[in-house]
């Protein structure tokens, strides 16, 4: 590796756009955390329309969790996986870092921005990203802020804004309402204007209504589904209830959003029960909201603007350093986490 240089301002070592090597959490074959390794690889490469990025910090997200493990058997041959091994040796999509180098073709940024985004391959000192999965970074915001918005805070942003089409008025009920998406979802939806209840455990209650939310719902407690409360839109992070109950929490008129990652069923992880929720609601005029999330830059600028505009604000549990990420990735695979959790590069 080349020599670093020291950057006084930050007190982080800083390594020319030439270096060939960088530390990166790999993983060679799927399984359990134990397959993470903090390892020497190569700094990935840029193509024209593509960022390099000095990676600050990276956050961790269930989906992450899922492809360590190759989880759904089902999804091994889309491109973010690989059949019997994983096709990108180095997880991480979430990022907020510097702009170390750009593609030739690249117009929206230069060396020194500060961004957050998408990328491939965050859990490392470097990432390329694509120009498109990138925006500047909220200036308030550290880079742990940063990277726990792009995806939690797509999910959130596409379920209420696109599919939902949430109103003002409207009551929204949050399902998992203190986890990655809840907290954004909570947020969201009071940006939208709506009446927001949020459904959590009795330890979360308070942060939950301190993000927002009008009314909690102490899970351990009190059932959503029984209580006589009927919902506009119901986003399910959680899939803890019966798609005969969510049915019966909703308007005549009002949608579900089974978010819901169950990975019990190791071969179709929630798929099956996703069927079942399209044959439950072909005949009714209550609707069903199924969306894969979409990585959009204009949903990280309307993200970056809610943020600064104080409407969001980032929600984090708890921060490791690179070397602790499968701390990291096994706190997250308990689906207990509070908001996000980071990694600090």
């Amino acid at each position: 590796m080349e020599a670093a240089t020291f950057d006084t301002s930050t007190d982080r070592p800083q390594r020319s756009v030439g270096v060939t090597t960088m530390k990166a959490i790999v993983q060679d074959t799927y399984g359990s955390v134990d397959v993470l390794q903090l390892r020497d690889v190569a700094t990935p490469a840029i193509g024209e329309h593509d960022v390099l990025v000095l990676v600050r910090a990276a956050a961790v997200n269930p989906a992450d969790w899922a492809i360590m493990g190759g989880l759904p058997y089902i999804a091994r041959p889309a491109p973010m996986y690989g059949l019997r091994t994983p096709k990108n040796p180095v997880r991480g999509t979430d990022v907020a870092g510097r702009v170390e180098a750009v593609g030739s073709a690249v117009t929206r940024f230069r060396p020194g921005d500060e961004v957050f985004g998408w990328c491939r391959g965050a859990f490392a000192e470097y990432a390329a990203a694509s120009e498109d999965g990138l925006a500047i970074k909220p200036a308030d915001l550290t880079f742990e802020q940063a990277a726990a918005i792009p995806m939690a805070g797509s999910v959130a942003l596409q379920a209420l804004r696109d599919h939902g089409q949430v109103q003002a008025g409207q009551k929204v009920l949050i399902n998992g309402a203190s986890g990655g998406i809840g907290t954004f979802a909570v947020q969201i939806a009071k940006s939208l204007g709506a009446e927001v209840t949020g459904v959590c455990g009795t330890s979360n209650g308070e942060m939950v209504r301190s993000i927002g939310a009008d009314h909690v719902i102490d899970y351990t407690v009190d059932d959503f589904t029984k209580n006589g409360e009927r919902y506009d839109f119901i986003l399910d992070n959680i899939s803890n209830r019966s798609l005969s109950d969510l049915r019966r929490a909703l308007t005549p008129t009002g949608m579900l959003v089974p978010n819901g990652g169950q990975f019990q069923n190791r071969w179709f992880s929630s798929a099956g029960r996703l069927i079942k929720a399209m044959a439950s609601f072909r005949f009714v005029s209550q609707r069903l909201g199924r969306f894969v999330v979409a990585q959009k830059h204009d949903d990280l600028r309307a993200l970056k603007d809610l943020v600064e505009a104080g409407t969001v604000m980032p929600v984090i549990d708890r921060t490791y350093p690179l070397s602790e990420t499968a701390a990291a990735m096994s706190y997250v695979g308990t689906g207990h986490a509070r908001g996000k959790v980071v990694i600090n590069v």
